[in-house]
Formats: C-alpha cells, structure tokens, sequence
C-alpha cells in the first residue's frame, strides 16, 4: 500500500504527542548520554528535532540526574521540561511522570523515545502515526528486518495501566499484554535499532550514515 504522509495535528481531536526519557544516571556510559553529540547536536537535540520534522508539535522531555546541567547546556526552549525527583526508582517512574505531565482530554497517544535511541528518523514516526490513525492499536511498534526498535506509539487507552505499575515493573508488562493488539510496522530505518548505552556504541555511531 501505498505510503502518503499526513500532519501530525490532524484536529483538536486528534494529537499525538512525543515524550523522550532523559533522567537516567547514565551509568554504563559515565556521562550524561542527554548531552552525547551526534550530527553537530545532543542527543536530545537530535530527537527534539526529529519529532519536530515528524510533525509533532507538543514534546515534553523527562530529566532527573544532572537535570539543571542538561536544562542549561541543551536548547529545550521549546519543550516542556519534566522533572522526576524519583528517577533512581526507575525508567517507569520517568515514564510516569511524563505521562501526567502531558495527559489531556485531546490527546490519543504518544510517541515515547528513549535519549540514548538518536538516530530513528522522522518518517519512521510518520508511519507509526499513520499506522495508529488507521488501526487504533494500543501499541504501534516498528521494526527493521524483522527486529523491534524504538520510538514506539502508545495509545492513551494503556495510560491508566502504566500509570499503575509499580517501580519495579516495567512498561514492558504492559505492552506485552497487547501483542496480538500490538501493530508492528516494517521500516526501512536501520536507526530504530541503535542503543547507544556505552562508549563503545557512542564509537560505533559515529560510523552510523546520518
């Protein structure tokens, strides 16, 4: 089928929002891989302006660890800046965080991004969001010669259920519960499986076609 990509804001009545996790430690890689460069940019630059290309007009960016650091050495100007005092109880509680700060009655869903994913591009998250408009699947996943990647399109029809996990659980639980729900769609996009976690990966992207 053919591929026509369609605005974001659709309506009033139909947004999508992106949300990038950015308040971990950091730990593997010894420095916060928020402020890592890739193509002249931060990480969270780079996937700011991704979704910024993408269409999605409302982002809101989740820091805790060296959050002022962060606030002050990357351009946010145009996001809204969550902060989780509890991010060393976890990703889920980032995720959390994120997902009260952004929830409003118009918004059907959210493109949720990981700091240290920085090279998925705009129109993979085009083809998420045109895959939800026409299926309405709790989960919009993509993958790249058969493997799951990220970002990936949560409907807020999950919001509730992982506004309920525990810190110890992750959104995986969740998500798992609606595999056979679960839209998965197939992305010319080596990006989407890149996890820059350590200074070896950090090596290796820089290898990476931008």
């Amino acid at each position: 089928m053919p591929y026509f990509p369609l605005p974001i804001s659709y309506s009033l009545f139909f947004m999508i929002a992106g949300l990038i996790l950015a308040a971990g430690e950091s730990s593997r890689m010894g420095r916060d891989k928020a402020l890592l460069i890739y193509c002249g940019q931060t990480f969270l630059e780079t996937i700011i302006a991704m979704l910024r290309e993408a269409g999605i007009d409302r982002i809101a960016v989740v820091l805790g660890h060296h959050a002022e650091e962060i606030r002050q050495a990357a351009n946010l100007a145009e996001v809204e800046v969550v902060i989780n005092p509890e991010y060393r109880r976890g990703q889920t509680s980032s995720l959390q965080a994120g997902l009260r700060a952004l929830d409003q009655p118009n918004l059907e869903g959210l493109v949720l991004c990981l700091v240290d994913h920085p090279t998925a591009t705009s129109t993979t998250v085009r083809k998420l969001v045109e895959s939800f408009r026409l299926s309405r699947a709790p989960v919009v996943i993509p993958t790249h010669q058969v493997q799951r990647g990220h970002p990936v399109l949560i409907s807020r029809t999950l919001f509730d259920e992982l506004l309920n996990l525990g810190p110890e659980q992750g959104a995986n639980l969740v998500v798992h519960n609606y595999r056979d729900r679960t839209s998965f769609v197939e992305v010319d996009d080596g990006g989407i499986l890149l996890d820059v976690d350590d200074d070896v990966a950090y090596r290796r992207l820089s290898q990476y076609p931008s």
